[in-house]
């Protein structure tokens, strides 16, 4: 891994926002220019014109990779994970390590989030397996993590850490033996808080509402849906909600 490199980023959706063309089309905007130095990547990818994806079997060699599903939806296929299904909205997945996938297709105007580290990784095209395989293998080790579908439907929200949220746990932490944790917290009030991490990486994407975040060193950040930030370890963060603020985070130590 590159050598840590933690820093405070801002990134918005509002005009200034900067999309690019990635594989099979899609589009990209980057949520942590700087990389990190180079040991996290973040995205947000849109597909504006839904139908099938010209995407093929492949697989990463990588340390971390997940896909938070934002809105619309998609039809994927994962090896020894059964057959096809729908991704939607606030459904997310663990792509653990070489583990073969393909998008199949989308609906018009998806969105995801995508987080992998490190940031540069190898990608492989697989010809010899077709998808979707005829075992079923759910409980599969994946270079010492194991696949995770979360569907929202089936989510239980409990009291977040922070006061005034409850959350939903993704069970990426237990999945990925601790490697990184991935949770959705709402507010339940507008009252304000501090937020704080003691580890490599923590991201904050804003799913819906808003909310104003203020450190020591720095602007005060006014963040609306589809804007995020990374947080530096051991820095407070004085973060004041929406009454409907609802937030993604994922952390790396998922301690």
């Amino acid at each position: 891994m590159p050598p840590l490199a933690p820093s405070f980023t801002v990134a918005t959706i509002d005009g200034n926002a900067k999309w690019g063309v990635g594989r099979a089309g899609m589009r990209y905007r980057d949520l942590v220019p700087d990389r990190q130095g180079g040991r996290f990547i973040a995205s947000h990818i849109h597909i504006p014109e839904g139908g099938p994806v010209p995407d093929y079997v492949h697989y990463h060699h990588i340390r971390f990779q997940m896909i938070y599903c934002y809105r619309g939806w998609a039809k994927l296929v994962y090896e020894d994970q059964g057959e096809p299904f729908i991704l939607a909205a606030g459904d997310c997945v663990l792509q653990p390590p070489r583990i073969r996938h393909r998008v199949l297709e989308a609906s018009d105007n998806l969105e995801v989030i995508e987080i992998g580290s490190p940031a540069v990784h190898d990608t492989f095209a697989d010809r010899t397996i077709e998808l979707p395989t005829a075992r079923l293998l759910p409980d599969r080790d994946f270079d010492g993590q194991k696949f995770v579908r979360h569907e929202v439907v089936d989510a239980l929200w409990e009291p977040w850490r922070l006061p005034g949220f409850e959350c939903r746990d993704l069970g990426i932490n237990e999945a990925t033996a601790g490697v990184a944790r991935v949770q959705v917290a709402r507010s339940l009030a507008d009252a304000n808080t501090v937020y704080r991490h003691d580890g490599e990486f923590a991201l904050l994407f804003v799913l819906e509402g808003c909310a104003v975040v203020s450190l020591d060193g720095y602007e005060t950040q006014q963040l609306v849906a589809g804007d995020s930030i990374t947080v530096p370890p051991g820095v407070d963060v004085l973060l004041q909600p929406s009454a409907h603020l609802e937030l993604l985070e994922v952390t790396l130590p998922g301690r």
